[in-house]
């Protein structure tokens, strides 16, 4: 006959989170075609946002490129180094489309999230971005590889002007922009109640950072949150095209 045995569960802070999650793009209300890509993940581990450059064709192809690549990933990867090695193969491919359609310049800006054992693996280039909401606060979990970025880490420009500055969508790093691609990486342990961000710089482009707290902050669930924060970008005119991810961690 078995022992009887007792389950003592964990306590709230201490349970692994899953992951569940909602993203859309959209065009804008300016531009006539939609060069943003976005992956969303029915299992809640692999997420991302790639924001195309190089006219309608060229700019949907590279960031189409970089999304198919990235889905390639599976679940049971190392994150770091699945997210740098799909990065560098869609470099590869975004250079040799490039080269196959008469050396039009195109190329994408990417950032990705991988979620395993708890903890959110963000790799990104360029100006897409990550954020994570704990509590009320919204904390940058990437660091734009753009020109004003360059600026405000020098001290020549502060952050709230950084936005509005006229070269403010000149960007320092891409998907295709070189023959070789750094990828950066971040990494954070997760806990029930947090809440992740990714989305394309069409957001921040016309969306104040504490306007966009405080719809990720007050949203009851990822899917109207993400479009709570696609409308506000629609409202404030979105020059650019936008894309919105959320994911929330739930207890499991």
């Amino acid at each position: 006959m078995n022992q009887p045995t007792t389950v003592v569960p964990l306590p709230h802070s201490m349970q692994m989170p899953r992951p569940t999650g909602y993203g859309l793009t959209h065009r804008g209300c300016v531009r006539s075609a939609n060069e943003d890509a976005i992956l969303s993940d029915p299992a809640g581990i692999l997420w991302a946002v790639a924001d195309g450059m190089g006219g309608h064709e060229g700019g949907a192809m590279a960031a189409d490129l970089v999304i198919d690549t990235l889905a390639t990933i599976s679940d049971d990867s190392p994150p770091v180094e699945a997210l740098k090695q799909a990065i560098t193969t869609a470099n590869q491919r975004v250079r040799t489309a490039a080269v196959e359609m008469g050396g039009q310049t195109m190329g994408a800006t990417v950032v990705a999230l991988f979620i395993q054992a708890g903890i959110a693996h963000v790799a990104w280039a360029g100006d897409s971005r990550a954020y994570l909401m704990r509590g009320q606060r919204l904390r940058m979990l990437s660091h734009d590889h753009s020109l004003v970025q360059d600026m405000v880490d020098r001290g020549e420009l502060s952050r709230d002007a950084a936005e509005a500055h006229p070269e403010a969508h000149v960007i320092t790093r891409a998907v295709g922009a070189d023959d070789r691609i750094e990828v950066a990486h971040s990494a954070v342990p997760l806990i029930i109640g947090d809440r992740l961000l990714l989305c394309s710089d069409g957001l921040p482009r016309c969306v104040y950072e504490s306007v966009i707290a405080q719809l990720t902050a007050e949203g009851p669930d990822a899917k109207t949150t993400a479009q709570s924060l696609m409308y506000r970008a629609l409202d404030e005119g979105a020059p650019d095209n936008v894309s919105v991810i959320i994911v929330d961690l739930v207890a499991g």
